[in-house]
């Protein structure tokens, strides 16, 4: 009797002793980790706050970015390469309305917004290449009484005989538009009414580079007379159009009423001045006072030389500034230019003022072309405009036709 328990009891202790020893491997083996490359998954689920911690991460680089005029939340997460929605939730938003200035975090990853940027600048390549071939190719219509004329793609144009003071050929040529940096040959014109020495020498001051825009100088820099009406007619230097008017005997805001005097003393009776670069969209005139005034600059020596030219080094202290013209009938040199001026703002669109000779030592015409739509644009409607008068130039002039300029872009 006593035996038998005791082997019971042994028995009992063995089972118990299994058990105790398989619970801890059967729960061990939940555990097992699966490597060091595959951590284990958490066992809880993700709060609001951790998903969103978890698309950030996913995100990669912080960003800041400001809003400014004229962008929206998509317009804004097409430039990151996000999505409007993760735009929101990044910066608390609710709806899809945005302050200009607000500073909005954006999370960014290098593959998509890189990815997004080439994408917008293939296209915008595509875009430009498009329309530099419709540009290349001239186009004519019928006027009224059945002659062949130019189809103009600009807003205005003229072609104009200083010789006979005649309107050879326009469309919108009175119409009054911005002009954007035509503006400067005025600038010119009005500073060497004095006959000013070219050679003293002029500090550039804070407010002349201020907001500039387009300019080679800074504060500080010590150039000349000369130095600075070359910037003006070849880079079409903003901070040098403002450098010229502060040091000329009006004084800045004297020198702007000075430019308007002299636009009525020349009969431009709708060209009104408002700044001496033309960065201002209230600097207007026509097509018809812009081609007058072209002609009358271009009878100073010292303006034409330098519209003339197709590059000029400044040397300011140890600093050499090297430029070239932004008129790409000079830089080209197949057009006998004898002045000219480019101009672009967004409300001008890009603009062109020259005066040009026929070939064969044909005679002058001054050609104006305002609202273009492209850079390109305005060069190219010059040379149709120009290759047309000289298929005409017998029945214009008298003589024999001319030769056509070269098409060279």
């Amino acid at each position: 009797m006593t035996k038998a328990r005791v082997h019971r009891s042994i028995q009992l202790l063995g089972i118990a002793a299994f058990v105790l020893w398989a619970l801890p491997a059967a729960h061990a083996q939940v555990a097992v980790p699966r490597g060091p490359s595959e951590p284990q998954a958490p066992l809880s689920l993700e709060t609001i706050n951790q998903v969103s911690t978890s698309a950030v991460g996913a995100a990669g680089q912080k960003a800041t970015h400001t809003v400014r005029r004229g962008e929206t939340l998509y317009s804004i997460a097409r430039r990151y390469g996000t999505s409007v929605a993760s735009l929101k939730a990044w910066n608390g938003l609710q709806g899809n309305s945005i302050r200009v200035g607000r500073r909005l975090t954006v999370y960014t990853s290098g593959g998509s917004a890189t990815q997004a940027r080439r994408s917008t600048r293939t296209s915008r390549r595509a875009a430009a290449a498009v329309a530099l071939r419709d540009a290349q190719e001239p186009r004519f219509k019928l006027d009224e009484n059945g002659a062949t004329v130019p189809d103009l793609r600009a807003e205005a144009a003229i072609i104009y005989s200083p010789e006979t003071g005649k309107v050879l050929w326009e469309e919108n040529a009175q119409d009054q538009r911005s002009i954007a940096s035509i503006t400067k040959i005025m600038t010119a014109a009005v500073f060497l009414e004095d006959d000013p020495d070219l050679t003293r020498d002029v500090v550039i001051q804070r407010a002349d580079v201020l907001r500039a825009s387009t300019t080679y100088l800074r504060a500080g820099y010590k150039v000349t007379n000369s130095d600075l009406l070359h910037l003006l007619l070849i880079a079409s230097d903003n901070a040098a159009a403002r450098a010229l008017a502060r040091i000329s005997p009006y004084g800045s805001q004297g020198f702007i009423v000075r430019m308007n005097e002299k636009a009525a003393e020349l009969g431009l009776t709708n060209t009104h001045y408002a700044d001496p670069s033309g960065l201002l969209s209230e600097n207007v005139s026509t097509a018809y006072d812009m081609a007058r005034l072209i002609t009358h600059v271009a009878s100073d020596q010292r303006i034409a030389q330098i519209m003339q030219k197709q590059h000029h080094s400044i040397h300011a202290g140890r600093r050499t500034i090297n430029i070239h013209s932004t008129n790409q009938l000079v830089m080209n040199g197949d057009v006998d230019v004898l002045g000219g001026k480019t101009g672009f703002i967004r409300k001008a669109g890009y603009c062109l003022a020259t005066l040009l000779r026929l070939p064969q030592g044909g005679p002058q015409v001054a050609v104006v072309v305002l609202g273009a739509r492209s850079n390109a644009g305005r060069f190219w409607e010059t040379r149709h405009l120009f290759n047309w008068l000289s298929s005409k130039a017998q029945d214009l002039f008298g003589g024999t036709p001319v030769e056509a300029a070269g098409v060279n872009n």
